[in-house]
């Protein structure tokens, strides 16, 4: 990574980061950890989206902007004596904030778009291509999905001010992140940018190859908890009590035994009955 000669790069880049360069750099097999440095956003920048969008960024959003125009890590492994990537972290610039679902110049007439498909679609609760919603673009994925800013319209023309963070699949299904930037950013660097960490929060979880990374490089973050009650049948649960269960039995209480006499403490008497050594037991 590059640093730079006033020596602020690199407590620029522990508070960006949070020290997660440091993690990548000491764990097996990874090589290549690359930070792009990005000038912070002009304020102008920031001011001119949210006229153009009709759409007020939320400050946690809009600090970060100021403090880096966008956000790009990357990492990745050794195998074979050849590098390939396995992490992508990103985070669009406030140029790249592009809205999704939006009519395009260069399209037909008659041509369909992604509103079409809300049509017939009466669920509230999930975000909309059309004019109920104002969808922009936070992260790509590297083509799994889309990782969205949503803002809820109260009405027509009117956006709040408070947007949430979406996981678009590449089925075009809507799930559920988090509700600030804040933790989404969190989640990003908690997961190392991993390949699809975004379908711990989708109904089927993980492919097998992302969870053979996912517990390689962070076991602790993959969770099935975290997933919705109704994925049972996706998840693979191990149940400690069964397949150990000959190291967790109730340890027996042990009976007190009486004092020796003379209320002196020692291992009691041979007992009357008991046979002596090399005495034999009669018939």
């Amino acid at each position: 990574m590059a640093e730079r000669t006033d020596g602020g790069m690199a407590s620029y880049t522990e508070k960006l980061t949070m020290g997660i360069c440091k993690i990548l750099e000491s764990s097996p097999g990874v090589t290549e950890v690359k930070f792009e440095e990005k000038r912070p956003a002009e304020r102008h920048m920031i001011v001119n989206w949210e006229q153009k969008n009709g759409c007020t960024l939320p400050d946690d959003l809009k600090n970060f902007y100021l403090m880096t125009d966008g956000f790009q890590m990357t990492w990745n492994v050794k195998l074979s004596d050849s590098p390939i990537q396995v992490g992508s972290m990103v985070i669009s610039s406030v140029s790249c904030l592009s809205r999704l679902g939006g009519s395009s110049i260069y399209t037909l007439p008659n041509a369909p778009s992604l509103a079409d498909l809300d049509q017939d679609s009466d669920e509230e609760d999930q975000p909309h291509f059309d004019s109920r919603n104002s969808i922009f673009e936070l992260d790509p994925c590297n083509g799994n999905g889309k990782v969205c800013l949503v803002y809820k319209t109260s009405r027509p023309g009117v956006a709040t001010r408070d947007p949430g963070i979406w996981f678009l699949d590449r089925a075009l299904y809507w799930h559920f992140v988090t509700h600030t930037f804040t933790a989404y950013y969190r989640l990003l660097l908690c997961h190392l940018g991993l390949p699809q960490w975004q379908y711990v929060f989708t109904g089927y979880g993980l492919s097998p190859q992302a969870k053979q990374w996912m517990n390689m490089y962070k076991p602790i973050t993959f969770n099935p908890a975290l997933l919705p009650e109704d994925v049972d049948v996706y998840v693979n649960k191990l149940d400690p009590n069964k397949i150990f269960k000959s190291k967790n039995k109730t340890p027996l209480a042990k009976k007190k035994l009486p004092p020796a006499a003379g209320g002196q403490k020692g291992p009691t008497a041979p007992s009357k009955h008991a046979p002596h050594a090399g005495s034999t037991t009669r018939k």
